[in-house]
């Protein structure tokens, strides 16, 4: 158990939304599939609960930069699963606010190719 890659299916497609301090208030089925969570134990989370260590932490100041400014962020992350496995997905996070006027962030993710992840293991390798 522990340190073995989740090969995702070219049709899996993650979704997640937190409030605006990245708390997760909604999650759907594959995404607690993949992560080993069931859904009451995201709820109320943080969504860094899922950051894996190799992560460099300038990919997500980038991010809370990008999407607090009113920006859509764009790009490869190693998520952590509940088991200490890991899986690579394309992330797009972008800001939103619902119905009742509350504001927080979307986050759609799809595989990540094979290419695409050797370039961001080489790239994000660099920056610890």
């Amino acid at each position: 158990m522990g340190d073995k890659e989740i090969l995702l299916e070219s049709t899996t497609f993650i979704v997640s939304e937190t409030d605006e301090k990245g708390i997760i208030r909604y999650a759907n089925d594959k995404f607690c599939e993949v992560s080993e969570y069931a859904l009451e134990e995201l709820i109320g989370q943080p969504h860094n609960l899922l950051r894996h260590k190799d992560m460099p932490k300038a990919t997500f100041e980038d991010l809370w930069k990008t999407i607090r400014e009113g920006k859509t962020w764009k790009g490869f992350v190693k998520n952590r699963t509940k088991n200490d496995n890991f899986y690579w997905v394309y992330s797009t996070i972008y800001p939103l606010t619902l119905s009742d006027g509350s504001k927080g962030y979307m986050s759609c993710r799809k595989v990540a190719s094979r290419n695409e992840i050797e370039k961001a293991t080489k790239l994000y390798s660099t920056m610890k």
